[in-house]
């Protein structure tokens, strides 16, 4: 069944995202890198444009982002437009951490998907995105996916 296996492959991507970042000797769990990239290429957006971005749940983002804050690597500002916004931005070491763990993650893509081909990772990236239809359309047109490189 697809949901069994889009599971499993949900959980050895998880490993071997948290056993490389772990060997990188960086502190980062999948979400938490997914929201400094999205923030990064989106600076001042606020949490529910994080969470939109990265197609997490609104109503846990919070949580993400208040660890990252305390690690140092996110400040939060009212924002300017809307006074019950927070604006997010990386600091300095959010920049640096990020900096780190791009190549580490980049370099993890052919070991989420150890049995297929350059070609078939391609095929399957781009049978993933169509299979996530109009359901992706704003992740996809607004920020770049951190895990399909």
């Amino acid at each position: 069944m697809a949901g069994h296996l889009i599971r499993r492959l949900h959980q050895s991507s998880t490993q071997v995202f948290a056993a490389r970042i772990k060997a990188a000797g960086l502190d980062l769990t999948p979400v938490q890198f997914a929201a400094l990239d999205a923030i990064h290429a989106n600076p001042g957006a606020d949490q529910a444009g994080i969470a939109a971005l990265i197609a997490y749940d609104k109503a846990t983002i919070g949580g993400v982002i208040d660890r990252l804050e305390a690690k140092g690597l996110v400040a939060r500002t009212p924002s300017k437009r809307d006074r019950r916004a927070r604006e997010v931005r990386l600091t300095e070491a959010g920049e640096s951490l990020l900096t780190q763990a791009m190549p580490v993650v980049s370099k993890l893509q052919d070991d989420i998907l150890p049995g297929l081909s350059p070609e078939e990772r391609t095929q399957f990236l781009d049978l993933a995105r169509k299979a996530l239809g109009p359901v992706d359309t704003h992740h996809k047109s607004s920020a770049r996916d951190p895990f399909c490189r």
